[in-house]
């Protein structure tokens, strides 16, 4: 018996050579150019060589037809008796498979024989690649056809392309991703060409065409309906008309089958796919952004037609028909749709007029989330939490958006602002929490504790970010509005949060009043957390800035004590710059070190860009200590590009900038000012990665911020749906 021919390695070959005369097979010419998928046409080659039965799979509209006629019209030098290609898209009757198959092959002498029998004798002793394209419909039926011919005909392999695997034993999937922002880019610039021979892709729209090919989530079919519309619009009128995609990207393209002939019906045929429980459970998965897991839709999604129970089986079935794409993630199993695909589910969840409820469940959830994670971030799992509430950001802005939109429910927006304080401050997203508690303060709201607890917050990052007017308006606010409605855990952080001003505005005897009296009302209260903590760093702080480091090394090593016991780390993080701190002003620079790389270290895991460009600013002044003025002026460079992302650098205080300015004006004098200039721009040039290993002398990449990972809410599936009336930081 003849043997597939071993493959060698993967070329594309011209369409000359595809189209070439007296190749067995039927594959018809292409008639443009085939852009992008090198890696997946490897993978292709690959998995046909090990398995005899390989599915494309994908959305509509994703490429697999074009990917499977491309790889085979490469591969069909390997295959004795070529390639043919049976199209079934058309095809509506079960019954009519084998007759289609039959066709498309023209196997001789069918006689009176069943046309199966004739089929399996047919190819029983060659060996050729059957690739079937478009069977999704009739998936049941071709999966029965596709096991007898494989067991009848050993030389033969067959590539399928269509929604969902046949599901046989010995098949190998291939889940078609959309296209990269590169190759996406590559094959919207020659569509376009097609249509305005003039078009090409340069500066001028060259971040309007990659907005809209990621806007169009890589979509082949997408970005060429796409293109087709610059007949009559530019780029950007096509990106500012894509909130309904579906009525503007349709075409009239003869040679495209009809459901290629608009976005909507592409993903409408996968639409009339799906049973009724599927379709109901993709309008509602709509509600989404980003990745969400399966607790998630359990609790947002469930209800008498739909039972959380049943829930894990319909979502099987819809990634089988990749409506939905399944992705492991640290925190295991998690999924999320196309923006295309959550569009169309958007519709049809309107049409449901059930959508306000949808929306409502799907913040009531991440609200619980938010409070779970806070309650824990004082905890051995903050890196954990950091990393979970990162990848939950998308849901948790839409859950925002939803709470402040809705006037009944500004309290609810005020809240989740609120209480996600740890990662706007942890996490180095000052900006956007500023975004967000402002908007959710300039509501009016009848619950005084949300409110005050929104405002203390607010008025915390404009400390950070070196706005006074903003912090002391906000804490002011905060602080009598506490006092009078008796709210003694808002008072105390109200008082806390403007010791800390007090200590970036270089008032040292107010910040070290200010701080204890703090301490003291959170002690009265029963309060600790990493906050509390953190009152008790700062006032270490002010300590220090006043030449009395003892005092500040014992606040720190209490600090540090207490975060070891409870396994926290950021709080811990800054008591060790402060020790760094006092152990540089009292000379003992190698000890300084290693307490700021630790604190930058940690800081960099977390991604807080505070606690890293502080360390930078103090670990430039120790490296010029130890004789290196030039690797000084280049962390004085890093750290420099990195405060624009924070806010007024070393926020304008005196004793903050200090060390900055000693370690300037030596290393200019050391250098020479072109010297120090020179190094300076080059640390400027550095990354946050680069500039962080070069903080810590580390020749590789600096340590890897934390993964995802899973984090079960305690107690039950369902969070609370409304904040809780007292207690820790939640209550704040």
């Amino acid at each position: 018996m003849r043997r597939l021919t071993r493959p060698g390695p993967l070329s594309r070959p011209s369409p000359e050579r595809l189209r070439a005369p007296g190749r067995p097979g039927n594959l018809p010419a292409e008639l443009n150019r085939f852009i992008g998928r090198d890696d997946e046409l490897a993978a292709l080659a690959r998995q046909l060589e090990s398995a005899r039965l390989v599915t494309l799979t994908g959305l509509g509209g994703i490429g697999k037809s074009r990917l499977a006629r491309h790889g085979a019209a490469i591969l069909q030098d390997r295959f004795c008796d070529g390639v043919w290609l049976v199209e079934l898209a058309s095809l509506r009757e079960p019954h009519l498979l084998d007759h289609a198959v039959a066709e498309a092959l023209a196997p001789a002498d069918r006689g009176s024989r069943p046309v199966r029998t004739a089929l399996c004798d047919h190819l029983a002793d060659r060996e050729l690649l059957l690739v079937l394209d478009g069977y999704e419909h009739l998936v049941d039926a071709c999966a029965e056809l596709t096991a007898e011919l494989l067991r009848h005909a050993p030389g033969l392999r067959v590539l399928a392309a269509g929604r969902r695997p046949l599901g046989l034993t010995g098949e190998q999937n291939m889940a078609l991703a959309p296209l990269n922002t590169a190759d996406a880019t590559a094959l919207f610039a020659d569509r376009a060409a097609a249509v305005l021979g003039a078009f090409t892709v340069d500066e001028a729209n060259q971040a309007a065409v990659t907005e809209l090919c990621e806007q169009l989530d890589g979509i082949p079919l997408a970005l060429e309906l796409a293109a087709g519309r610059l007949r009559a619009l530019s780029v950007d009128q096509v990106l500012q008309r894509l909130d309904d995609r579906f009525r503007l990207l349709t075409g009239t393209g003869r040679g495209a089958l009809p459901r290629h002939q608009t976005l909507r019906t592409a993903i409408g045929w996968s639409h009339e796919l799906c049973t009724p429980g599927e379709r109901l459970l993709w309008a509602r998965l709509s509600v989404f952004a980003g990745q969400f897991d399966l607790e998630a839709v359990e609790y947002v999604c469930s209800g008498p037609e739909l039972p959380a129970d049943e829930l894990l089986d319909v979502i099987a079935e819809l990634v089988d028909q990749s409506v939905l794409v399944r992705e492991e993630t640290a925190a295991g199993v998690r999924y999320r749709m196309l923006d295309t695909v959550r569009a169309y589910g958007a519709d049809w969840l309107a049409a449901t007029h059930d959508g306000d409820r949808l929306r409502r469940r799907h913040r009531d959830w991440y609200l619980g989330l938010a409070t779970w994670c806070e309650l824990d971030w004082f905890s051995s799992r903050q890196a954990e939490i950091a990393a979970r509430i990162e990848a939950e950001l998308p849901n948790l802005r839409v859950a925002l958006e939803q709470s402040l939109e809705c006037p009944g429910d500004t309290h609810l927006g005020q809240y989740l602002a609120g209480t996600l304080w740890f990662y706007w401050v942890g996490c180095g997203r000052l900006s956007e929490g500023r975004h967000w508690l402002d908007r959710a303060l300039e509501l009016e709201s009848e619950h005084d504790d949300t409110r005050l607890k929104a405002l203390w917050v607010a008025g915390y990052v404009a400390v950070l970010q070196g706005d006074t007017i903003g912090a002391l308006g906000a804490l002011q606010e905060c602080r009598d509005e506490a006092e009078r409605t008796g709210n003694a855990t808002a008072a105390a952080y109200a008082l806390h949060r403007t010791g800390c001003l007090a200590l970036v505005c270089d008032d040292m005897p107010r910040a070290e009043e200010l701080l204890r009296r703090a301490l003291r009302r959170y002690r009265e209260i029963g309060e600790l957390n990493g906050t509390v903590l953190l009152a008790q760093v700062e006032l270490a702080m002010a300590m220090a800035f006043r030449g009395e480091p003892a005092d500040a090394v014992r606040l720190c090593e209490d600090v540090v004590e207490v975060c070891a016991d409870h396994g926290e780390r950021w709080t811990r993080a800054y008591a060790q710059f402060v020790l760094g701190y006092a152990a540089w002003s009292r000379g003992d620079g190698e000890r300084a070190r290693t307490l700021l790389e630790q604190s930058l270290a940690v800081h960099h895991a977390f991604h807080d860009l505070l606690g890293v460009v502080l360390a930078l600013e103090l670990l430039a002044m120790i490296t010029l200590g130890e004789g290196d003025a030039e690797a000084a002026a280049v962390l004085q460079g890093a750290a420099k590009q990195i405060w624009p992302s924070v806010g007024l650098p070393l926020f304008g205080s005196r004793h903050f900038r200090r060390p900055h300015v000693l370690c300037e004006e030596q290393a200019r004098q050391r250098l020479g000012a072109e010297r120090y200039e020179r190094a300076l721009h080059r640390g400027e040039r550095l990354g946050l990665d680069a500039a962080v290993a070069r903080g810590l002398r580390t020749e590789g990449p600096a340590p890897a911020r934390p993964r995802t990972v899973r984090i079960a809410p305690p107690g039950t599936s369902k969070p609370a749906a409304s904040p809780s009336a007292s207690g820790g930081e939640t209550a704040g």
